[in-house]
């Protein structure tokens, strides 16, 4: 005897669950979430992540009916083709904030990425903890640690994408990534704690919107919309194996092979005093279209970013002479040591593009701590064990050249040289007025630094000198010298 019809009431009762947790706040919550603040829903937010139909749903009965799904959607699924774990706050339901069930949803999926290995991204858009949760929950997970345990084992991307505060705002300095959409603003505490503790009268976009958060570092990057800032998170996953030790993505592509930059004389001058625009020189040596800057809105003398260079990804760290001549002040510096951190725990090889006068000097320098932050770049770029290429253009002087991995011995596989570089310990014009040189002396040093390239090369100091137009070809070449050490650190560590 069947007893199909006894499984109908606990199958419908199921369903009915279901039904309240796909349906969040209600429909009046969401349309006025989506046409009042511009904003799309936390299950929206996840269908754009997610290759289509590839979302499967964990946590969903968390809340009960209550609170439809604790106010978190969580899941895995599939982007370009590879699992991915991920988590949305929703707005909808009592302001996206955490409650005790949330928490342990959270704890769930940060646990499930360490243990699968694959990356995770969390969309941010709430109140941080649910203040009407009185009762004492005493041992329990804490997702902040599980988050610090994932940190260099797989990738991990936040997106704000609304007001995100306390507890939940610190998901994005735990993560390697963050971008935030035009609408967010993200802060230890919000307007009104603000106003409380301080006496302080501030909007959330003064406390910690975008330019806020740009101009601080907090955030990497800023996107228009939330659309726009969850194809920045695809498109940041593509340059990263899933885990650390996993084998690096490939991109085919018309323009993956050898070829000359030829344009790149008409970017640069020789002359090491006239500006250029770094940038243009990247998108020129990178497969055409794969570019992709990080954090491009602070530390600006510096250029960091993803690029795929002969259907490989690699990190790129670029002095610009655009901005202060290129010069390595403490935000630039603060920029790519963070940067290099995360290539290198990920294998990533990295391609340092040096062009500056040294590192930055003066009271307002210093006040910003340049010789510390400077000296954690260089130690950064020291304990890189991926293949690293090391491309000197037109000027490297002192500890400016040595932070751009410019230092024989310094575990290059390539290091190379424009045939134009001026380089010394200081610049000799500056640094000859400073310890009051005579005329001869001065002339001695001055014939020293514009003879550089040729002496250094004479003793091995570069492993060769490179016309401008084989830099895209040098650069391959050195990628592929180093494949085969890519690929036993995959096999030995994976």
């Amino acid at each position: 005897m069947s007893s199909r019809e006894d499984w109908k009431p606990v199958l419908e009762e199921l369903e009915r669950r279901r039904g309240i947790a796909r349906g969040m706040g209600g429909p009046e919550r969401i349309e006025r979430l989506m046409t009042a603040r511009g904003k799309l829903d936390a299950r929206t937010r996840l269908d754009l992540l997610f290759d289509a139909d590839s979302f499967v749903e964990l946590g969903a009965l968390v809340g009960g009916t209550d609170v439809p799904a604790d106010a978190l959607v969580a899941g895995f699924g599939k982007v370009d083709g590879r699992s991915v774990l991920a988590a949305a706050e929703d707005f909808t339901v009592l302001g996206g904030s955490i409650g005790a069930g949330s928490m342990a949803k959270r704890h769930r999926v940060c646990e499930l990425a360490l243990e699968e290995r694959v990356p995770l991204v969390f969309m941010l858009d709430g109140a941080g903890h649910r203040l009407t949760e009185t009762e004492a929950h005493g041992r329990v997970p804490n997702d902040l640690l599980a988050l610090a345990d994932l940190s260099g084992e797989v990738p991990m991307v936040c997106l704000v994408l609304g007001a995100s505060a306390g507890h939940g705002a610190l998901t994005s300095p735990l993560s390697d990534f963050t971008v935030m959409s035009e609408a967010a603003s993200m802060f230890t505490g919000g307007p009104p704690l603000v106003k409380a503790a301080l006496g302080e009268d501030v909007t959330k976009e003064e406390l910690g919107g975008p330019k806020v958060c740009e101009a601080a570092g907090t955030t990497h990057n800023v996107a228009p919309d939330d659309a726009a800032a969850i194809a920045q998170a695809r498109r940041y996953l593509s340059y990263f194996p899933s885990r650390h030790a996993g084998p690096l993505p490939s991109r085919a592509g018309a323009d993956t092979g050898p070829r000359l930059v030829n344009e790149i004389l008409d970017i640069i001058p020789p002359n090491d005093r006239k500006p250029y625009k770094m940038r243009k020189v990247v998108e020129l040596l990178v497969d055409e279209g794969s570019w992709f800057e990080i954090q491009p809105g602070y530390g600006r003398s510096m250029a960091t970013g993803l690029a795929f260079l002969g259907g490989r990804p690699v990190a790129i760290v670029a002095n610009d002479p655009w901005v202060r001549s290129g010069s390595v002040d403490s935000e630039a510096a603060i920029k790519a040591m963070d940067f290099l951190e995360t290539a290198g725990r990920f294998g990533l090889p990295v391609i340092f593009l040096a062009d500056n006068p040294g590192v930055m000097a003066g009271t307002k320098a210093e006040r910003s701590g340049i010789l510390k932050w400077a000296g954690k770049m260089f130690r950064a770029q020291r304990r890189l064990q991926v293949p690293k290429i090391s491309v000197t253009f037109r000027k490297a002087f002192g500890f400016g050249s040595s932070t751009m991995a410019a230092n024989p011995f310094d575990h290059q596989t390539l290091m190379l040289s424009f045939p134009s570089v001026t380089m010394n310990s200081m610049p000799a014009a500056s640094g000859g007025a400073a310890a009051k040189l005579d005329a001869e002396t001065q002339a001695r040093v001055e014939d020293v630094e514009a003879g550089g390239p040729w002496r250094a090369a004479a003793g091995m100091g570069y492993d060769d000198i490179i016309d401008p137009r084989e830099l895209r070809n040098a650069i391959l070449g050195g990628l592929e010298l180093a494949r085969a050490r890519t690929i036993d650190s995959v096999q030995e560590h994976g």
